[in-house]
């Protein structure tokens, strides 16, 4: 059922995204790129790349929580050599393909893990505080005082939901069931895995990759029409939305789909349709084209 649910949703975005594509070809066809707008996809590109780098370092941070300190060049490398394994079906390789490597650097079996399943819910967890700060950009009405309140409300659940009295109990629960399934000595069930302190760097850095990639984001749109200022805000809030629905859904590698169908459901009535569907798939273009890059970086100076 799992695999069928995925291969639903998978193919439910993609026609979605292709019948958006069928229905307003002549105007995204219609669309040109000057030399400038070339330019402005060059920048979004690089600034793409170094947020991928900035996010293998964030992974760093993440594991010196787990009191797991490592080199931090080599981290990166991997997290960068890995990344493009998310788009192999499944979605999980480049977790896997992560905690091998840092097994090989002696970290434990049991921090590797947590810090590849920490690291998502970081970044879940910033771009649901820019989702909440930026999102009332998307309703019609965006100051309504009820709606103030309830974005304050959730500001404050999601930053308790990643407070250690929160997570160390799941942690906990988690570990234990995981020794219990495997033959597991004595000394390793004396060792166990929690967060001492709030992971507030690691949060703010994942703030950081959110805000580079979501300015990559915005550079594409830039790149294919001019907006006003004013429009930051819903395109950073709407980006948000769909990378984070992109990241949580499952069968869709990469995000592929998901992320393409939401930034259209989402901007189609702020912006020309066209321009939406130009700029995801110039987009997504780009994001590929900075992990490869970054991976075959990552390689020849490994």
């Amino acid at each position: 059922m799992k695999q069928i649910f995925r291969w639903i949703v998978l193919g439910g975005t993609l026609f979605f995204v292709g019948k958006a594509i069928k229905d307003h070809w002549l105007e995204v066809n219609a669309i040109r790129i000057d030399g400038v707008g070339w330019a402005i996809l060059a920048i979004a590109t690089v600034i793409t790349l170094l947020a991928h780098t900035w996010a293998g370092w964030i992974w760093t941070w993440v594991l010196q929580e787990l009191n797991q300190p490592v080199p931090v060049s080599q981290f990166i490398q991997v997290y960068l050599k890995t990344n493009i394994a998310k788009y192999l079906p499944g979605n999980v390789w480049h977790y896997y393909g992560r905690i091998v490597a840092a097994k090989e650097a002696n970290i434990s079996a049991g921090a590797a893990t947590l810090s590849v399943l920490l690291e998502p819910l970081l970044m879940a967890s910033a771009a649901s505080i820019v989702i909440i700060l930026f999102g009332s950009q998307l309703a019609i009405a965006n100051t309504n005082f009820v709606l103030q309140i309830l974005q304050l409300f959730s500001l404050f659940l999601v930053l308790c939901t990643i407070h250690p009295r929160f997570l160390n109990p799941i942690i906990r629960f988690l570990y234990r069931l995981k020794t219990k399934k495997s033959a597991t000595t004595s000394t390793q069930l004396n060792i166990p895995l929690y967060l001492q302190r709030y992971p507030l760097k690691p949060l703010l850095g994942e703030l950081g990759f959110l805000g580079l990639r979501g300015t990559g984001f915005i550079l594409t749109v830039f790149a294919l029409s001019s907006f006003n200022i004013s429009q930051i805000p819903l395109l950073l809030g709407a980006f948000s939305c769909a990378w984070l629905l992109g990241l949580i859904v499952p069968g869709a590698p990469g995000g592929l789909g998901v992320f393409e169908a939401t930034a259209i459901a989402l901007l189609q009535h702020h912006f020309p349709t066209a321009l939406v569907i130009s700029a995801i798939a110039l987009y997504r273009l780009i994001s590929i084209l900075a992990e490869t890059a970054a991976a075959t970086l990552a390689l020849i100076t490994d």
